[in-house]
């Protein structure tokens, strides 16, 4: 039995609040397994990781420990998708039709990439709903992707493509790649085996059970109203809500049998890997990617503020460009310029490339909150280190 206070790792000596924080998150905010990671100027300063990666069992969270990160999958799948457009595979201004021209039917012929990759697409959710066996049939999936109509013109509203982005990212990195991959197999091809990050958006067959972390859900009750708006709750019970429709099929990445689904790809929320993995991407894009070839053009845009939908966005709406979530006043993190994705229960990754700053932390112990205090009290004191406060964080 592991003691759940036992915290491993390293935090730099500048860095040592972070790790006074990750130890109150064990003892006064409910924390059962977690790690956080964060590189600084290209330097690796805190590689921390602590609990029990199995609550029944007390096994413990060890170095290697892996767990599903929901929609924080988010951004490391727009990270192969800016990878893509830094090799000039593709650019975010042009129709999807010039790549994909099955996609041009019901209406969605002038949707351009940047439309698409900001949730104001009106594709957030299927018609035909698109069972495992579809998921994992790319070619059967994107005709379904192919023949879905926008709920509304598209460029008018944002709403959240939870699950949805990912496969029309997937599907569309399939028709650019010369070699024809899905976005699963690009990011470890490009991404993870060249940075050797531990973290698959399409989990191996050979990945054991022992490296990976079981889930304590949260539990859904009235004390979500006291974690999040009132607006976000409403909609989340509405069967009929974009936001309801548009989460169907989120429970797709778990598996009974082996802990997470293996050799299967749910782009927009089943990836699979360490807080180590999540910062060293993060970290590398926030330096301006000399590793992977970036081209400054595609930095610049993913540093750039979010296109607003023709009505605006809505409050308690996230700000999302190209695939990431942007700060914004009712979501703040990092810079303007930082962008991230966060993931339901906690988990969290960005890059803030005016700090050079890549974040992220994972953990087992699901929260209800939209914006965790365990993160909320890592980044404070993350950025409290490098003598800044967190630009974004309300007073």
């Amino acid at each position: 039995m592991a003691d759940k206070y036992a915290i491993h790792g390293f935090a730099k000596s500048r860095f040592e609040a972070v790790r006074d924080a990750f130890v109150e998150n064990f003892k006064h905010r409910n924390e059962l397994g977690a790690a956080c990671c964060i590189y600084h100027r290209g330097e690796k300063v805190v590689d921390l990781w602590g609990g029990v990666r199995n609550g029944s069992t007390g096994a413990p969270w060890e170095e290697d420990t892996m767990v599903v990160v929901w929609s924080t999958t988010k951004g490391l799948s727009g990270l192969a998708m800016a990878l893509a457009h830094s090799q000039g595979l593709f650019e975010y201004d042009e129709r999807v039709t010039k790549y994909w021209p099955e996609f041009a039917q019901q209406g969605k012929d002038r949707i351009t990439i940047r439309t698409l990759l900001a949730h104001q697409a009106g594709l957030f959710a299927f018609d035909e709903l698109a069972d495992r066996d579809t998921i994992a049939d790319l070619d059967s999936l994107a005709r379904v992707l192919a023949k879905q109509k926008p709920a509304y013109e598209p460029g008018t509203r944002v709403d959240y493509h939870a699950l949805t982005l990912g496969y029309y990212e997937s599907e569309l990195l399939r028709r650019v790649d010369p070699k024809g991959r899905s976005i699963g197999q690009y990011f470890q091809d490009e991404i993870a085996t060249p940075l050797k990050l531990d973290f698959y958006i399409r989990l191996p067959e050979e990945i054991p059970n022992n490296r990976l972390a079981t889930l304590r859900q949260a539990k859904i009750g009235l004390s979500a109203l006291f974690t999040m708006p009132f607006p976000v709750v409403l909609r989340a019970i509405n069967p009929r809500s974009a936001l309801r429709r548009a989460l169907v099929g989120s429970e797709l990445p778990l598996d009974e049998e082996r802990v997470y689904a293996r050799n299967f790809e749910v782009p927009s929320g089943g990836g699979v890997g360490t807080a180590r993995a999540i910062a060293q991407a993060y970290g590398v894009f926030a330096a301006g990617g000399a590793e992977l070839g970036l081209r400054e053009d595609t930095l610049r845009q993913l540093m750039a503020p979010p296109v607003a939908p023709l009505h605006g966005f809505p409050k308690y709406s996230p700000h999302f460009s190209l695939g990431f979530t942007k700060p914004s006043p009712e979501n703040p993190f990092g810079h303007p310029s930082s962008y991230g994705a966060a993931g339901t229960g906690g988990s969290f990754g960005f890059a803030d490339p005016q700090s050079e700053i890549g974040y992220g932390y994972v953990l087992n112990g699901m929260g209800t909150y939209l914006e965790d205090p365990r993160d909320i009290a890592l980044r404070s004191a993350m950025y409290n280190s490098i003598g800044e406060t967190d630009p974004y964080r309300r007073p």
